[in-house]
């Protein structure tokens, strides 16, 4: 009897550690399919010249010095305009996503129209945003551009020039995020307990004292997340710029992914050929500075993030 009774917790055993590594299997599959192999195909790829149809060639360095060189003007311009194209659209989306959230956080009659109302851009393919906004802002016969003649004024030119174009692409951007970073702000908010407000209310604190004194520190964790988020997000732009204005005028709204993706990719549009071991040096440098940055974010943040 002890026998089949050590047999039995054996096998249970057994069972338990393969149902165990059936679990991960998916996981660690996932994460050697789109994580590992790309970034080793990355890693091997930025020491060639390779465009897909003649003999890769060994050329070491090369293309790095090429990022670096006066030829490589065109990334470092995009790389500029994708911080500007971040910095300028979360300036308006987070506090906007943080008032927003303020004001349909309580049991009011409506608010859940509003909340569906503003959450819904998130659903929408930002392939679609972008063609959208693109039609919106037409120079011809756009909605703006129609309204703005019946009010008596002359016609735009959105995307003729750098800073409109780039204006354009935010606010594309920012309609269609706000909504969920406003959920977020919902949920943050949510965890606040009532007895700080009105203990602060019978002190004689205003509704803008405990907004700035409570609400704000108390949302420090969530709003450190969601700025990350938000950020990064912003910097890996890519879809929307393609489909949007696909770089134009000159390069001045074109984003450091969407830059790689034409280099990885010929295009009939920009006049470019494939040119994988270029991109794939674009790349290595991209993840450098996404990781930089997310570093020196999260040090800057790191009083924030802990609430006392």
């Amino acid at each position: 009897m002890r026998n089949q009774m050590n047999r039995s917790l054996v096998v249970n055993r057994r069972i338990e550690i393969i149902q165990s590594y059936a679990m991960i299997a998916c996981s660690v599959i996932g994460l050697a399919l789109f994580v590992i192999y790309p970034l080793g195909w990355i890693l091997k790829w930025c020491t060639y010249r390779y465009n897909g149809i003649l003999d890769p060639k060994f050329i070491g360095m090369e293309n790095f010095k090429k990022i670096f060189s006066p030829t490589g003007y065109r990334f470092w311009q995009s790389v500029g305009n994708t911080f500007i194209f971040s910095i300028g659209k979360l300036a308006i989306e987070i506090p906007l996503a943080l008032v927003l959230a303020c004001f349909l956080s309580g049991n009011r009659k409506g608010t859940s129209l509003f909340r569906t109302i503003y959450f819904l851009p998130s659903m929408l393919s930002v392939a679609v945003i972008g063609i959208m906004f693109y039609y919106i802002f037409g120079s011809y016969s756009g909605v703006v551009n129609s309204l703005i003649v019946m009010l008596g004024g002359s016609k735009i030119d959105w995307f003729t020039t750098g800073p409109k174009a780039m204006l354009v692409t935010m606010f594309a951007s920012i309609w269609q995020n706000f909504g969920i970073n406003m959920l977020f702000f919902m949920t943050g908010l949510q965890s606040i307990p009532n007895e700080m407000y009105e203990a602060a209310a019978i002190d004689g604190a205003k509704p803008v004292q405990r907004f700035f004194r409570i609400t704000i520190p108390m949302l420090g964790p969530v709003m450190q997340i969601v700025i990350m988020n938000a950020l990064l997000g912003s910097l890996k732009v890519t879809d929307l710029i393609l489909s949007m204005t696909n770089g134009s005028p000159n390069g001045k709204t074109e984003m450091m992914m969407s830059y790689i993706y034409k280099q990885f990719f010929s295009s009939v549009m920009s006049g470019t050929a494939n040119n994988y071991g270029y991109a794939a040096a674009c790349t290595v440098i991209v993840a450098i500075i996404l990781t930089l940055v997310t570093l020196l974010y999260l040090r800057l943040t790191r009083k924030s993030s802990q609430v006392d």
